[in-house]
């Protein structure tokens, strides 16, 4: 060991803290510290292909995973290494994750500490940072839902402190006083980008307040201070659930990834933060006390160094992964085999579209009681189209949550639910206000089962469409955003009828949905519908009407329109409701097709790109010796949704989807 001869530039202070948990804390800190040495020396022997360093700021995720329950959940970021053998992850499948193995926590499909683990409480990131600290909040909304007396902590760092998520999460936590504990690794740099150059404010603890939430700032170089403070504050928060903003201050030693260098770091603050190294300090600290000695520190680091050895002997003895598309496809998904359910009564009664809505959640959140409803006015208010109305005195303000206006984080908010088995309906105020969730929806709730396993137990309710004068911000069809999307489920009724079974059935399945609800056929259509929970099988289109003239392949609003344009005209034609988008019903539209030998797609979407194109491809491809005439589509105009009712109209592709119509058989 190299004994430095330097007085110890961090103040240590054991308080009562016994030997033995002094000592554990040493050799927890050090574990993280010799796996990098190694993996520094493999990324220069072309062994692993990216290092994420977290040298220099090891003290705050040892502190931090020592002092709390090993049952709480930890949300750890790029340089946490801590973290994960903190929390005592097999090294071999550690290191199988850093190469890519089918051992490794993502079967080779993520890399370094882009995934979680149930079973250490433990959700890594994703590339994009910020919304971490909303699936934080979920999992704490979750503990406070059920009584839990646990608290939730999540890592972030300065840099990514300016993405709207970070607002977001502690402005959510803030208000529903969630037991969060949100940790600010605040090293100077986001990648090469310099604090000054992120933000105005000097320290993190000065805007604690203006969130209305508790802050303090320690130094994330003391393991002890580190480990007394998150030990503190958890056992307060368990008792008086609210978040708590920490803000480590530290130094990252080396580039933010090894490739990206430290050139534009200045020299002097290398040499004033190597003078506070965490691991040479507390090992001074530990010797000058008489708590470690040198027969003591080698035994350590013997045992430490032959567990990385043998963990990545383990590791790279492991063949490479090899590639299964049917598995592959099937990970996208959390396997679920849906099991129609018929109503237990003839009963049925006169819905409108907007009822059948609101009964479909109704009887789901009774039948499911670990539901929870969340989204702007959705509380005493009942939404702005009054499908939540009544709902907060039936089932109360716990499961029916009135959100701030912040989409991702209540989406994230609900991918955290889903972790904790809890069900999570997530309802925009408009279609088009989802592009502000957009992030946690493609690359979250999307994803989370192919990367490590976690399903998201979410239905993001959809009011969607055009023809009622709203404008370009309130009439979008953004349908075809999503179905480009693998790990989504898209669903788009019609009717009443199956607005109601799908979006129980939506509501049943335990994997991300995507519910599009037409707003202007909300109050406009009605029809008589079981009374009793139903379900409709997902995937499964319907055949509205029938002929053998044209098949017409549409959707939502775009049913309405077909139906209309056949009686006027007086054409023949299958009008083929598919229901769902996502996925869809190839072999109702290959049947359809082949009977009639003429197709056209119909739906409210712009033209360009809409879902028309794929099904049209694929009809062409799948269904060639079938037709007898070119495949056909209408769609809106490729504009944005004017306003005004001649514009709107002239914008829609209803007259247009007439005249094509006729066009299309006369072929």
């Amino acid at each position: 060991m190299d004994q430095k001869t330097l007085s110890p530039a961090i103040n240590f202070d054991r308080k009562d803290y016994s030997n033995e948990t002094l000592i554990q804390l040493y050799e927890s800190l050090l574990m993280p510290r010799r796996i990098e040495e190694k993996m520094l020396i493999l990324l220069r022997q072309g062994k692993i292909s990216k290092w994420f360093s977290g040298w220099g700021q090891e003290a705050i995720s040892i502190g931090a995973v020592n002092a709390l329950k090993e049952e709480e959940y930890i949300l750890p970021m790029h340089r946490n290494l801590g973290i994960f053998t903190g929390r005592n992850l097999p090294l071999e499948k550690l290191f199988a994750q850093f190469q890519g193995k089918k051992s490794g926590y993502t079967k080779g499909r993520d890399r370094s500490f882009h995934f979680g683990t149930n079973e250490h409480h433990i959700v890594g990131m994703i590339s994009h940072l910020g919304p971490q600290l909303a699936i934080a909040d979920g999992i704490a909304l979750a503990n406070k839902l059920s009584g839990e007396q646990q608290v939730t902590l999540v890592f972030t760092g300065d840099g990514a402190s300016s993405e709207g998520d970070f607002h977001e999460g502690l402005n959510v936590a803030a208000v529903w006083q969630l037991p969060v504990i949100f940790m600010v690794e605040h090293n100077g740099y986001g990648l090469s980008t310099p604090s000054e150059e992120q933000f105005r404010f000097k320290n993190f603890v000065d805007k604690g307040p203006g969130y209305g939430i508790e802050t303090i700032k320690i130094d994330g170089n003391n393991v002890l201070e580190v480990y007394d403070t998150i030990k503190r504050l958890a056992e307060d928060i368990r008792q008086n659930p609210r978040p708590i903003l920490v803000e480590a201050m530290t130094f990252r030693m080396r580039g933010h990834e090894e490739a990206s260098g430290t050139k534009y770091v200045p020299q002097h603050l290398f040499d004033t933060w190597v003078k506070k190294d965490p691991v040479t300090n507390y090992e001074k600290f530990l010797m000058d006390s008489g708590i470690l000695n040198q027969e003591q520190w080698e035994s350590i680091n013997k045992r430490i160094k032959a567990e990385i050895n043998k963990g990545l002997e383990i590791a790279f003895g492991e063949e490479a992964v090899q590639a299964d598309t049917t598995q592959e496809l099937a990970d996208m998904h959390k396997p679920f085999q849906q099991e129609v359910i018929f109503p237990k009564t003839q009963k049925q009664t006169e819905r409108r579209f907007v009822d059948a809505i609101s009964d479909a959640l109704r009887q789901s959140m009774e039948k499911y009681p670990n539901l929870v409803l969340m989204g702007q006015d959705i509380g005493a208010y009942g939404g702005v189209f009054k499908i939540s109305d009544g709902f907060l005195e039936k089932f109360g303000n716990g499961r029916v949550r009135n959100t701030p206006l912040c989409e991702s984080a209540i989406i994230g908010t609900a991918l955290g639910l889903s972790i904790k088995g809890y069900k999570a309906m997530v309802e925009m105020q408009f279609a088009d206000f989802v592009t502000c969730g957009f992030n946690q929806i493609v690359n979250n709730l999307a994803k989370s089962h192919y990367r490590w396993g976690q399903n998201a137990d979410v239905v993001v309710r959809m009011p969607t469409g055009a023809g009622v004068a709203a404008g370009p911000f309130h009439s979008q069809s953004n349908e075809a955003w999503f179905f480009h999307t693998p790990g989504l489920k898209i669903v788009y009724p019609s009717n009443p009828y199956d607005a109601k079974g799908l979006l129980n059935a939506a509501l049943e399945d335990p994997n991300p949905y995507l519910f599009f609800e037409h707003k202007a056929l909300y109050r406009s259509i009605s029809e008589s519908i079981p009374e009793d929970y139903y379900t409709i099988e997902i995937g499964k289109a319907n055949l509205v009407s029938e002929g053998d003239e044209v098949s017409i392949i549409t959707y939502g609003m775009g049913v309405h329109w077909a139906k209309k344009a056949v009686d006027e005209s007086g054409i023949k034609a299958d009008i083929l409701d598919l229901r769902t988008l996502l996925p869809w019903d190839k072999a109702a539209v290959a049947e359809t097709v082949k009977k009639t030998g003429k197709a056209i797609i119909l739906h409210e979407d712009c033209l360009t790109g809409g879902i028309g194109a794929e099904l049209s491809a694929w009809i062409s491809e799948h269904c060639f010796e079938s037709l007898d005439a070119p495949v056909m589509r209408e769609g809106s105009l490729d504009t944005a949704v004017p306003f005004a009712p001649s514009l709107e109209k002239n914008f829609l592709p209803e007259n247009r989807f007439k005249e094509k119509l006729k066009y299309l058989a006369a072929y």
